[in-house]
């Protein structure tokens, strides 16, 4: 399984970085995760967009799903289509006007998941956990059944003690990692320092940094997620067009 940065910020694009989107593939499948705004752009850098073979969605905040709008209108409206059907867009059905809104013609078709749904979208094995955010939000497990490797993104949430249990021993943790460690007052996302508590009672070795702030050295809230972790997990920080692949992810960092 192979994992393809498409934009990495919270809340809005900055210096050219689109917000959240990630590009999952394995041999038979491609499917994209969140679909922030810029994520068509870079997309198209690594993959024609009418070869998508699924998107799923964590939430229905803006910088998760602005692209989705522009990712519809070309499936409706770009040349050379290689497949017929349509795109089928995987939301949680919580809220309707949001989950409603992924049918788009004959182009682009809503489907729903739940909390205890296991997913199976050509080789990937699926499953969800409800997170702690304003609004309903899902982390999502994702198992290659070809290769047993694990990928685990939780999505947008503040820190909570359940969510360690799903997050364990993934080969690769994708966290919300919105604040640097010095974050006072509510928080709706992790800090710095709750990513790297996640990631040691997860039993994880392998944690990339996500939903990253436009302020700040981002060097330093990677240095302050691996002092989190006593410096025994790989933390990576994301950039755009990044490939990750699960099998040789130790030799990022």
């Amino acid at each position: 399984m192979k994992v393809t940065v498409l934009g990495y910020y919270g809340g809005y694009p900055d210096n050219g970085i689109a917000t959240s989107g990630y590009l999952i593939q394995t041999e038979k499948f491609n499917l994209l995760l969140d679909c922030g705004s810029g994520v068509l752009l870079e997309l198209e850098k690594h993959l024609n967009p009418y070869n998508l073979d699924a998107v799923l969605l964590s939430h229905y905040h803006s910088d998760h799903i602005a692209d989705v709008g522009v990712l519809q209108h070309y499936w409706q409206l770009a040349p050379n289509k290689p497949k017929e059907g349509p795109l089928s867009i995987y939301g949680h059905t919580e809220d309707e006007e949001h989950f409603n809104a992924l049918n788009w013609f004959d182009d682009t078709v809503a489907k729903p998941y739940h909390e205890d749904d296991v997913l199976t979208l050509g080789d990937l094995e699926i499953t969800f956990k409800k997170t702690q955010h304003p609004v309903v939000t899902f982390a999502i497990k994702i198992k290659d059944k070809t290769t047993n490797q694990v990928l685990v993104y939780t999505g947008d949430t503040r820190y909570f003690e359940d969510l360690a249990s799903f997050c364990e021993g993934a080969d690769l943790l994708m966290t919300d990692t919105n604040f640097y460690d010095d974050k006072e007052g509510q928080k709706w996302h992790m800090t710095s320092e709750e990513t790297g508590k996640l990631a040691l009672d997860a039993n994880v070795n392998n944690v990339l940094i996500s939903h990253l702030p436009q302020y700040g050295d981002l060097d330093d809230l990677k240095k302050q997620t691996e002092m989190a972790t006593n410096n025994s997990v790989n933390v990576i920080l994301p950039k755009t067009g990044m490939v990750i692949d699960l099998k040789d992810v130790k030799s990022l960092n």
